[in-house]
């Protein structure tokens, strides 16, 4: 019995170690060569201080600042949880959720167009980035309150914006904290 139980046993060992160990250190350090800033956490710093990550949004509530997506959260942009709030296209409370929320864009940013990401929740809860058209609106009441030229906050809209991968692959959007973090380096006018 101990003949059959020896190869399997060892089987074991060696696989729990090179699945379990070997091969995850191996990519570990790989990534850490080939991508070191997205391996630890795509960490954006300023003034030497970590203030967030490029991959988890942010709740900026003043008018000086750009406003992220809504969050689904009970405690919005809560990272230590992440989830959608599962209301389908057909619940009532969404509608009127959606509603409130049109209004609210609408008295902060004027009539005009209201971007489907400025009124509904991405589906992680702490979705980062927002879209072009959703910057683009805000960035005249955003300049306002900080008293700068429009042109020059479009402008930084335009230059940290992502556009889709050759122009049909995903979606033109402007991440949110990076946004704010520039906004912050402006020269005072």
């Amino acid at each position: 019995m101990l003949r059959e139980i020896r190869p399997a046993f060892s089987l074991v060992v060696l696989f729990t170690l090179f699945l379990g160990f070997i091969l995850p250190e191996a990519f570990t350090g790989a990534m850490q060569l080939a991508l070191p800033f997205q391996a630890n956490g795509s960490l954006l710093k300023q003034n030497g201080q970590v203030v967030g990550s490029a991959l988890i949004g942010q709740n900026f509530t003043g008018a000086n600042y750009f406003q992220p997506r809504p969050s689904a959260l009970d405690q919005p942009y809560d990272a230590s949880t992440s989830g959608a709030s599962n209301l389908g296209p057909t619940s009532a409370s969404l509608e009127k959720t959606v509603a409130q929320r049109v209004a609210a864009y609408i008295k902060a940013f004027g009539p005009g167009p209201v971007p489907a990401d400025a009124v509904t929740a991405s589906g992680s809860g702490l979705d980062p980035d927002i879209s072009l058209a959703n910057a683009l609106r805000q960035a005249p009441a955003v300049a306002a309150a900080r008293h700068q030229p429009a042109a020059a906050v479009n402008a930084l809209v335009q230059q940290l914006a992502h556009h889709a991968f050759l122009g049909i692959i995903g979606t033109n959007h402007v991440n949110v904290l990076e946004l704010n973090l520039a906004l912050d380096k402006l020269p005072a006018s």
